[in-house]
Formats: C-alpha cells, structure tokens, sequence
C-alpha cells in the first residue's frame, strides 16, 4: 500500500525539484544554512503541489494510462487505488503544500501558485496542443528555478533560465520520441502524438542540444561569469556537458530508451557520470 501511494505521489519525480537549489549553487551559496534551509521547505512544498498535479493529471488521463505498456500499471488504471483516495491524497497535497509556501514568501507563493494554474490547464487541455505542451514543460522547469531565486533572494543570470528552459524543451522533445515509437508500433498514448513525427522530433532535438551546448560555452567565458567566480576555466565544465548530451542522444535515437527523463537520471551509469563531474568540476574551480 506504501509503495502504491508513493507511486501516485510519483516521488521519483521529486528529483525534478533540486532546480530549486541552482541558484543557490551558481550564486556560491550553499553554505548559508538558514538560505538553505528555507530552499528546502521551500524543494518539500514545490514537491506536494507537483505530486498534486501528477494525481490530478492520472485521474484525468485513466482511460489513456489503461492503454499504455508502462503507464497501465500507475495505481489509478491498475486500479490499486481508488479515484476517491486519489483525490483526498490530492487535496491534503495542496492543502500542505500551500501552507508551507505561505508561510516561506508571498512570492514564492505567487509562482507556485503559478505553476499549480499552468499544469491544471495542462492537464485539462494543453497537453493536447502540440508544441505548446513541450513549452509548458520547459516553463515548468524555469519556474522552479524563479522559486529557488525568490526563496535565496538571489537575483538569477539570465543565461540559467535560458539554458534550463531549452535543456527542458531537449528532455521534453526525447520524451516525445519515445511516445512516437509506441505510436508507430500501434499504441496511441497522447492525444497529439500524431502532430508529430520522428523527423521532426530528430531535427529539433538536435537543434535544441545545440544550442543548449553553445549557450553553456557562452555562460562559462562571459566576462560576468569570470568576475563572479573569479576564475576564467569554467569552460572546462562544458567537457561533461557535451558528455551528458551526447549519452542522451544515444539512450534516444540507438536504444529508444527514453520515455523517462527521471529514469534515466536515477538509473543510467553515464549520466551520473557526467552529472557528478559536472558538480564536482564547478564545485571546485568556485568553491
């Protein structure tokens, strides 16, 4: 029964929310402990809403999940738990998750509250749009990175929204791919799968990694970004990113493995790699 609740709650998921430490992590303030503190309950309320939103998003979604090879066995189409138990998780999720933002900020609130409006009518009726549903993906993710900044009073370089908006929009794109090929094996599980094809996914997954790359290379030898960190080799970072990119192309286009960017996170080998020597890279060269 844990287990079950824990999948409806999508805790794996929750990764998702450590954006709200980067602005806390590139502003060389991780450290403060009452900073990082107050980003932590603030990572506990993004967490509740967000598992909020994923309820609310299966009980929409049940005659679809029902039909997809993974999705069929979330608790709601499995039917491990019901939709009424579902919506009093969803409402205690919002309930707490709402209250602890309150008492952070009023701004935090305000964006939370914000990402809480954009993934209902997302849920609702977005996800149905194409292109569309992969920016509001992208916006998610940015949003959290402007919930990290309101909490550490930290004003975040515009090259971070920039490059965790399109690096959103590459990881958003992958996940399409991997719905395309269930497509075209007969499997229709999204609605607006069938405004896309694989050309198109391709070409813009390789425009997005790209420019994701380009605009790291930029941020590491701007002259801001020098005199902030006092050090002018945080381009060698970039070595682990290309890495990181590059191994996700592959997990997408030669295994067809991508149909979870948190799986592949929790579970890949190289892509911890390449993430860890990014951390540590940085770490050191400003820390």
């Amino acid at each position: 029964m844990i287990k079950d609740f824990a999948e409806l709650l999508r805790v794996q998921q929750y990764v998702k929310n450590l954006f709200l430490f980067l602005p806390m992590f590139f502003a060389m303030e991780l450290t403060d402990f009452n900073i990082l503190l107050k980003v932590f309950f603030g990572f506990v309320s993004f967490c509740l809403i967000a598992s909020s939103v994923y309820i609310l998003n299966d009980i929409n979604d049940i005659k679809v999940d029902k039909k997809h090879p993974l999705k069929k066995f979330r608790p709601i189409p499995a039917r491990k738990i019901s939709i009424r138990n579902a919506y009093i998780v969803f409402a205690i999720c919002l309930l707490l998750g709402g209250l602890i933002a309150v008492n952070l900020s009023l701004n935090f609130s305000l964006i939370l509250a914000g990402y809480f409006l954009i993934n209902v009518f997302y849920s609702i009726k977005l996800k149905n749009l194409s292109i569309i549903d992969l920016f509001i993906v992208a916006i998610g993710f940015v949003l959290r990175i402007f919930a990290g900044s309101s909490l550490a009073g930290i004003i975040t370089s515009k090259w971070i929204i920039i490059m965790t908006f399109l690096l959103a929009l590459f990881l958003a794109l992958a996940k399409r791919h991997d719905d395309l090929i269930l497509y075209n094996n007969g499997r229709i599980v999204r609605k607006n799968i069938s405004q896309y094809n694989l050309t198109f996914i391709n070409v813009s997954m390789a425009i997005m990694a790209s420019i994701v790359l380009v605009t790291y290379i930029m941020y590491t030898v701007s002259p801001e970004v020098i005199a902030q960190f006092g050090s002018g080799n945080i381009y060698w970072t970039a070595f682990f990113v290309l890495t990181g990119i590059m191994r996700y192309l592959q997990i997408t286009f030669v295994e067809e493995k991508s149909v979870s960017p948190t799986k592949i996170f929790l579970s890949d080998k190289f892509i911890q790699f390449s993430l860890l020597g990014w951390i540590l890279t940085f770490a050191i060269l400003i820390y």
